[in-house]
């Protein structure tokens, strides 16, 4: 699984927080590592001068193999609670996608015939 991080101007980006990032990520995400392409992180300062409210933003869109990307997006008050939110957001939609996919019976049967 590939991971992507972008910043807007407001956020100084760098290795480490690409690093800080792509672990989140792998840690929460790995078991899906085969059914995902790629994870890009998006992380923006939505009132860069102002430092109070929830105005960090982290939006996390995954890419499962062959299908539409699946995106969520944290709100918080610091960088590191958008991430982590959005992060479990993320595992959350992915492990309901998932589930229902791999369940025959969310795909309509047709009704037994009773002889």
């Amino acid at each position: 699984m590939q991971i992507q991080v972008n910043t807007d101007k407001n956020i100084e980006g760098g290795e480490r927080l690409t690093q800080y990032v792509k672990t989140a990520v792998d840690a929460k995400l790995h078991r899906f590592g085969a059914q995902i392409t790629r994870v890009e992180a998006h992380l923006s300062d939505e009132s860069s001068h102002k430092t109070h409210g929830d105005d960090k933003k982290c939006v996390l869109e995954a890419r499962p193999a062959g299908r539409n990307p699946i995106a969520v997006t944290h709100l918080a008050a610091t960088l590191d609670q958008a991430i982590t939110g959005a992060v479990e957001k993320l595992e959350r939609v992915l492990d309901s996608t998932f589930a229902q996919l791999n369940n025959p019976k969310s795909v309509a049967a047709p009704a037994p015939v009773d002889d």
